[in-house]
């Protein structure tokens, strides 16, 4: 989610007969690309009037040390780096901290967050009861922990010192404050507060035990000195965005995992993990965990990388659960994976591999999905097919099969069997023709229309002539958003399992007044004039929907173009479809993740990552001190709870 430096690699860069399409021109209101204009898509002639609902006042574009809602609105600080999950864990000192104390702490850049719901009469380990409640007021927020900084975290470092130099000490703590954390939370008169010491409450960390499972588990290339299976792995972490499944259970990415790892793949004799290792930036320069944890570096342990890079599962009901790693969703570097569940039907799972030239990936389970059958529903994930997304000129798109011995996927590309194609998932995609994408974050499908929609961050690396129809500017700063429209009826009853679909450009973004016509943003139907100069946004990252399919978009990298990363929702129908308005502002060096909202739509839960993450700010002279602004206290990544004042639902 983050940028971060990406390795010039062979696998990094697909080819694709849709490079030679060529960016025509942005108009300022009716920018078309060469393959598809900004249409109605999925959007209904007859939307009603409530699809545009959305009456709080924009709040102003602007930059300082604070977050900012609209007036009416208050936003309640539930969690921050280092407050205790337990009763007795005490008051966060952070130049004290230990990796035990730690453990028992909220971990650092929170990203992706889930609510799931607590039925009053069922206690742990009885998911089935939980999930069917509706309860927004009491129940579990499961939060990512995407990454740990050491010069904002611990007194001594600068940014360059930290990256080859930190103790032993301190690598012990990021590896406990990377991961997930899942917390019990209630709504009381005094706002959200967390429940100290709940039965639920945990925390999933690198020294945590998982299970590999599908079809790549137990191959020869998942097996390590620690584990002769291939099956059993301690840990996750790049741990950006997510998903929910209906059956109580919660999906987490791991995404930058390369970084973890150091070493020079050149000094591995395995020509194929070699080659795999540069795909992922493992470098010698990396991280200095592998100096004292053997397993992250990989001329020790060069398939410990193999068996990062998955989606994980777990069960935040039960907190004595084993999380498994899901083999059949592939091995790239996940934003997250979200799932499409209507009864009788399989699953299907949207997902992005976030990096510049990457693919958008969609996976359909060999099963179908049965409301209220827990058991046979956890094994849906487990089996199924993965497909990777060609987006064609016209507005045309054909999910490609990842299945060995189909196609290239075969021994004469080096492809051994299924474990193989999902190890290696960039390659297989590239080899099938996929489309090479603008750094494809987060993916979901709005509940009301049924269409699935992209997030295309942006991507530097794309040169003039590389362009092609779903991503049409050379060098793209500021991003866009496609419109994944599956075949059948305007909402509910499109068949996402069908490997035809259209699509269309939704909005780009950037500043729709700019000089530069290759650099204006374009959003729907709308003139220049319908967007307030508060309105436009730059790369797109995280979404979500509210109950009437208003689009809710959080963003990486507007600091970039003068104003603060923050939150944009906007309606998908009707006259102002695509046309934003901005809601919430990060303070400085802060990026906003993992909107979420609660059942009734009264609380939007959101992430406030890396606060104060500038040129020169440390842990010993920050830029700022949010949320605290206590001397005593650096600055520290939190989730916030905003309402309403007047307790209505959030945006309307």
């Amino acid at each position: 989610m983050t940028e971060r430096r990406r390795p010039a690699a062979d696998d990094q860069a697909p080819a694709s007969p849709q490079r030679r399409t060529l960016f025509k021109a942005i108009g300022a209101a009716t920018a078309a690309t060469a393959g598809a204009p900004l249409l109605t898509g999925c959007s209904s002639k007859d939307a009603p009037d409530s699809a545009n609902n959305l009456s709080f006042d924009e709040i102003p574009h602007r930059l300082d040390f604070q977050h900012h809602v609209p007036e009416g609105y208050s936003a309640d600080r539930v969690l921050s780096w280092g407050d205790p999950l337990e009763a007795f864990a005490g008051a966060f000192v952070p130049t004290k901290l230990t990796a035990a104390e730690q453990a028992r702490r909220f971990g650092y850049n929170n990203d992706f967050i889930a609510y799931l719901p607590l039925h009053d009469e069922a206690g742990p380990g009885q998911g089935d009861m939980h999930i069917t409640s509706d309860n927004s007021e009491h129940g579990l927020l499961c939060v990512n922990h995407e990454y740990t900084q050491p010069h904002l975290m611990f007194s001594g470092y600068t940014e360059d010192s930290a990256n080859r130099g930190t103790s032993a000490e301190h690598v012990a703590i990021e590896q406990q404050a990377c991961g997930h954390t899942i917390v019990e939370v209630e709504k009381t008169p005094d706002g959200w507060r967390p429940v100290q010491g709940s039965a639920y409450n945990r925390r999933i960390s690198l020294t945590t035990e998982m299970e590999l499972v599908g079809p790549a588990a137990g191959d020869t290339r998942l097996v390590t000195n620690a584990d002769a299976s291939g099956r059993k792995v301690h840990g996750t972490v790049g741990n950006c965005a997510g998903g929910k499944t209906p059956w109580g259970t919660v999906l987490i990415a791991e995404e930058g995992f390369g970084g973890a790892f150091q070493g020079d793949p050149d000094n591995i004799a395995d020509e194929v993990e070699a080659r795999n290792h540069h795909a992922f930036g493992i470098a010698e320069d990396n991280r200095n965990w592998g100096d004292y944890d053997r397993r992250f570096d990989i001329t020790h342990e060069p398939n410990e990388p193999n068996r990062f890079g998955w989606m994980v599962e777990f069960d935040p009901y039960d907190p004595e659960s084993i999380p498994r790693k899901l083999t059949t969703l592939g091995r790239f570097e996940h934003e997250g994976f979200t799932l499409v569940s209507k009864p009788g039907q399989p699953i299907v799972a949207y997902g992005g591999d976030d990096d510049e030239h990457q693919f958008v990936y969609r996976f359909v389970s060999k099963g179908i999905y049965r409301p209220g059958e827990s058991a046979h529903n956890r094994d849906l994930l487990t089996e199924g097919t993965l497909f990777a997304g060609r987006f064609d000129e016209g507005g045309n798109g054909e999910w490609l099969p990842l299945t060995f011995g189909e196609g290239p996927l075969t021994e004469l590309n080096g492809f051994r069997n299924q474990a193989d194609v999902l190890i290696d998932c960039r390659r297989a995609a590239k080899l099938l023709g996929a489309t090479p994408m603008d750094r494809p974050e987060d993916v979901e499908t709005n509940p009301v229309n049924d269409c699935t929609y992209v997030m295309l961050t942006k991507n530097k690396k794309r040169e003039a002539g590389e362009e092609n129809a779903a991503n049409p500017r050379a060098r793209n700063t500021a991003g866009h958003v496609l419109e994944i429209v599956p075949p059948g009826i305007q909402g509910g009853q499109r068949d996402h399992a069908s490997n035809r679909f259209s699509w269309n450009t939704f909005l780009l973004g950037g500043n729709p007044n700019a000089e530069d016509p290759r650099e204006r943003g374009a959003y729907g139907q709308t003139s220049p004039g319908a967007i307030s100069r508060h309105g436009w946004f730059t790369n797109p990252d995280n979404v979500a929907f509210d109950q009437l399919g208003n689009m809710w978009i959080a963003t990486d990298g507007c600091e970039s173009f003068g104003f603060h990363d923050g939150l944009w929702a906007m309606a998908t129908e009707g006259e102002l479809r695509a046309a934003p308005k901005h809601f919430f502002g990060c303070p400085e060096g802060g990026e906003i993740c993992g909107p979420e909202f609660t059942p009734d739509g009264k609380t939007l839960f959101v992430a406030v990552q890396h606060p104060a993450d500038t040129d020169r700010s440390t842990f010993d002279e920050p830029l700022h001190r949010w949320p605290d602004n206590d001397p005593d206290l650096p600055p520290r990544p939190s989730v916030l709870a905003i309402r309403r004042d007047d307790g209505g639902p959030v945006g309307s």
